[in-house]
């Protein structure tokens, strides 16, 4: 196979062109080296079978391999997925993660499961392309269209619900987003050489015994490192009571999905991130998984990002002492949006407080999700639709703030503003900074948590000009910024690094005293 895409690559410190040719694939196979799970597939024409790089197998021949840069090329060439390294449960690539250009966002929306909901014209339509062009550039890239992509996915799902749920196989085909059980029957046998049935009768002992009645345990694979405590010390100072909470080494929070609301609980271990979800309807199964994957930036190349802040001598020390920092990111881009509006020039502390009334006053929309398998009731965040009915008296905050919001809910629930994870980032920054109150601060925090922007830098926020101090850079906002050049295209990671080190209860994140550019008056 000869083929180029522009790529970051594992361990390289700066965006660059990755040949995805046969005799560096064959390397990383040989090596069975984890850090390409996900980049690329290895298809072995002799047993017709396809496998992540690291797959524990022999090493096929030479002459017996092929690479496809997708799992649903790979199925679509006739290819059916390795029983033992499961390459259909492989990290993500971290291409498709941060990528903003129309495939990598297609691909976020689909593994939000659009394509199931609203099909490829649904797809389309929200990325501003005819379908066959889409399919054009999907095929280019990955060696599928978009309804290959999205089969491939169902068949994964389907899996899931198979070995770890009592569901009967009928609701499994429907949930799993299959238009038949017939269809549903094909694909899995397809993929899985064995038929639905095969599946649930191999699954294991333990998977079978669901630690509680409506629970769905999965394994959530990541690349290594992982640094676990800096994830959960971020979530936990920010930890709105009764949406989520940190327990231990657990978080746990409610979700609102597009068919109901779930309630899901993560718990970061050595290779892989255990996550308990308990929903309210098996359909959203797979967009619970793509935005648990989101919050905890499981699909980010750690050893990539490292490398180049590495490269700076007064970061070095902080990135050998935690590798595997990850940017803290959202289940939901309206609620992220809203704690940033609420965090301007107040502390975390304080930003807590307020959002807790909020939530109190305007409820959620679903209800309390799904009892989950810890004490106490979760909710996801109230929808846009109901914080913008809200009456003036229930903000409690001051007037400009609360135009602020009450200008952000409206034009997200009126469709106007889109913060889903496959928007446009650039014309998302632009409309943000359209609302009043709204400036590059605020902006440039909801790019970076909502939409997953690796490369968002704040240079006038108080808390990382303190943090470049006590580092030997430059604290003033202009050469701050000149001097975070060098650390393109990971300056989220940058950024998340300068905030460790202070008391999340106190600090400020945002710029003082000057208010944000286009603030309420």
């Amino acid at each position: 196979m000869s083929e180029s895409r522009q790529l970051f690559g594992p361990g390289g410190s700066r965006l660059g062109v990755m040949e995805l040719d046969f005799e560096r694939c064959y390397r990383a196979v040989d090596s069975r080296d984890q850090r390409f799970d996900g980049w690329f597939y290895t298809c072995v024409r002799t047993t017709g079978i396809y496998c992540r790089p690291s797959c524990p197998a022999v090493t096929p021949k030479r002459e017996n391999v092929e690479f496809r840069p997708s799992a649903a090329a790979a199925q679509r060439a006739g290819f059916r997925a390795c029983r033992r390294c499961r390459p259909d449960a492989a990290p993500g690539s971290p291409e498709w993660d941060v990528r903003a250009d129309v495939v990598g966002r297609a691909m976020r929306l689909i593994g939000d499961g659009v394509v199931d909901r609203e099909g490829v014209p649904g797809l389309a339509s929200r990325l501003g392309y005819t379908e066959r062009h889409l399919h054009r550039m999907l095929t280019a890239e990955l060696g599928a269209g978009p309804l290959a992509l999205a089969r491939a996915q169902r068949a994964q799902t389907a899996r899931i619900l198979i070995e770890t749920t009592d569901l009967g196989l009928a609701e499994i085909a429907f949930a799993a987003g299959f238009g038949s059980v017939r269809q549903f029957n094909d694909t899995i046998l397809q993929v899985y050489a064995r038929p639905p049935g095969g599946l649930r009768e191999s699954r294991p002992r333990a998977a079978a015994l669901a630690e509680e009645a409506g629970t769905i345990s999965l394994r959530l694979a990541y690349r290594a490192p992982l640094h676990a405590p800096a994830l959960l010390e971020f979530l936990a100072a920010r930890a709105l009571p009764g949406v989520e909470q940190v327990v231990g080494d657990a978080y746990r929070r409610g979700l609102h999905l597009p068919h109901g609301s779930g309630t899901v609980t993560l718990r970061p271990g050595p290779r892989w991130v255990a996550a308990a979800l308990r929903l309210a309807d098996v359909r959203d199964l797979a967009p619970a998984v793509a935005r648990c994957r989101r919050l905890f930036d499981l699909d980010a190349d750690p050893i990539a990002v490292d490398a180049t802040l590495g490269e700076d001598p007064a970061l070095r020390g902080l990135v050998e002492a935690e590798p595997g920092v990850r940017v803290p990111r959202a289940v939901d881009g309206f609620e992220m949006a809203v704690r940033a509006v609420v965090g301007q020039q107040v502390s975390v502390a304080g930003a807590r407080t307020t959002l807790s009334r909020l939530i109190k006053v305007a409820g959620s929309p679903f209800g309390p999700s799904p009892s989950p398998t810890e004490p106490g009731t979760l909710t996801g965040f109230p929808d846009a639709a109901a914080v913008a009915a809200l009456p003036d008296d229930a903000f409690r905050m001051p007037a400009a703030r609360r135009a602020t919001i009450r200008s952000l809910a409206e034009a997200v629930a009126d469709g106007k503003l889109d913060l889903d994870p496959g928007t446009d980032r650039d014309e998302t920054m632009a409309r943000l900074q359209e609302l009043p109150g709204i400036g590059a601060w605020t902006a440039g925090y909801i790019a970076m948590r909502a939409i997953g922007d690796p490369d968002v830098f704040l240079p006038t926020d108080l808390a990382v000009r303190r943090g470049a101090k006590t580092l030997g850079l430059p604290d003033t906002p202009a050469a701050l910024e000149r001097h975070a050049e060098r650390w393109r295209p990971w300056r989220s990671y940058a950024l998340i690094r300068l905030w460790r080190g202070y008391p999340q209860q106190t600090v400020v994140h945002n710029h003082a005293p000057a208010p944000d550019r286009n603030r309420a008056r």
